[in-house]
């Protein structure tokens, strides 16, 4: 008799129509700030939550400007998320210290995802964007078990260092079955401000050719700015705090080719 499989055992979660994942396989590619800022212009046309689901190292609280702020609960006992420049948000970062460690085992990961996913009062939500740790491991294995998720955008470098650890991720979404629905090349290039002229901070390496030899397509270009590192320090992300510039016209951009593949 064949094993129960553990993605057989997925329940919605009752309100919310899609759950996007934001993964990158490697830290440091900017992956928060790119969920952080795809959820908010996703939010200019759409009911959004966005779950902080890097555990061991939540940073939406503070890219969101909402870092000492604390979550209410229901009188049913759910914990009610904070709401944030239109956005529902949720992350560990709320309910520890900011300088406290999180020395957990896997399961209680897997129990912390179910409160966050279970025990959170999101209601209606047309997306709720979660932001995962870097990496292939108990977190994103605990997502796709509990809950049906529509896909998953990926976040990369143009270099092919940050590309091997993306590929790790393809790898494991195909595995357990989540659609992977595109890719976001993050720090793409530079504006020189004297001419405008495109200039490549990183070596090109073989991103664009992995991505046509596995039918993923692009997204989006976002390109490198401190401004963008500025905001989210700030508590406004980009999206917001620079409206029309490049950076968030890109990240509109995105939102709205992922809003064409995920109709509400």
């Amino acid at each position: 008799m064949a094993a129960p499989n553990p993605f057989d055992q997925q329940t919605a979660i009752p309100g919310v129509k899609h759950i996007i994942a934001v993964s990158s396989g490697k830290g440091g590619v900017g992956k928060s700030t790119v969920a952080t800022n795809l959820a908010m212009a996703l939010g200019q046309k759409a009911k959004v939550g966005l779950l902080d689901a890097d555990i061991y190292g939540p940073s939406i609280p503070r890219m969101l400007g909402s870092l000492h702020q604390k979550p209410t609960i229901s009188p049913d006992q759910r914990l009610e998320p904070i709401m944030r420049h239109g956005i529902k948000l949720m992350s560990i970062g709320f309910l520890i210290d900011e300088n406290a460690a999180v020395v957990w085992r896997g399961p209680m990961l897997f129990k912390a995802m179910d409160q966050f996913l279970r025990d959170v009062n999101w209601g209606e939500l047309d997306y709720l964007v979660v932001d995962l740790p870097p990496g292939t491991g108990d977190v994103q294995l605990s997502l796709a078990q509990k809950v049906p998720v529509a896909g998953a955008v990926m976040v990369s470098t143009p270099q092919n260092v940050a590309l091997t650890d993306v590929k790790r991720a393809v790898d494991m979404f195909n595995r357990i079955g989540v659609p992977v629905l595109g890719m976001v090349e993050n720090m793409a290039y530079m504006i020189n401000p004297a001419n405008g002229e495109k200039l490549q901070l990183f070596p090109k390496g073989e991103l664009e050719s992995y991505m046509a030899a596995k039918g993923i397509p692009k997204l989006g270009e976002v390109p490198f700015n401190p401004n963008v590192g500025l905001a989210s320090e700030a508590g406004v992300p980009i999206v917001e705090s620079h409206k029309t510039g490049a950076e968030a016209q890109e990240f509109l951009r995105i939102a709205e080719r992922l809003r064409e593949r995920l109709p509400v």
